[in-house]
């Protein structure tokens, strides 16, 4: 599985899915522009020490990042407040790229349809959205749990 960032705002927010994707295994994309500056000083400042650890790869656009996605051939799973499926009714699969939308306008409408699944999180209706790392953090933590599970009954 891997965990998919579409041209991130803040730089502290990458730094928590980095931390996320270290400390769960995943390998985390970044798909530019960035609002910030993507460097290795950068991330060093958002990812602490957890960068280290972390496997990041950068795609300098969104057509960089699908080239490699159909050369791997995994499920783009956009977690999006427009989706109709929730998170927890979807059925997850390992080779399942989890993509979450800029933090200060979600994901395009073309985004939207170029998802293979998009499935939301449902929260207060006082409540706009929950931020991406959180977010990708719940989505994921369902995802392991399924795959996981499937592979122990088997």
């Amino acid at each position: 599985m891997h965990l998919a960032l579409f041209e991130p705002d803040i730089a502290g927010n990458v730094g928590a899915a980095i931390r996320l994707a270290a400390c769960l295994d995943f390998t985390l994309h970044v798909i530019e522009p960035c609002g910030f500056p993507f460097s290795a000083k950068a991330l060093r400042r958002a990812g602490m020490d957890y960068i280290d650890l972390a496997q990041i790869e950068h795609h300098r656009d969104f057509d960089a990042f699908d080239a490699w996605r159909a050369s791997m051939g995994g499920r783009l799973v956009l977690l999006t407040t427009k989706a109709d499926a929730d998170y927890l009714d979807t059925a997850y699969q390992a080779n399942d790229i989890l993509l979450v939308g800029r933090e200060s306008s979600g994901a395009p409408d073309w985004l939207h349809a170029r998802a293979d699944a998009r499935v939301k999180i449902t929260t207060t209706s006082q409540a706009r959205s929950l931020n991406m790392a959180t977010a990708l953090a719940i989505v994921v933590s369902e995802a392991r749990r399924q795959i996981f599970h499937a592979t122990t009954s088997s």
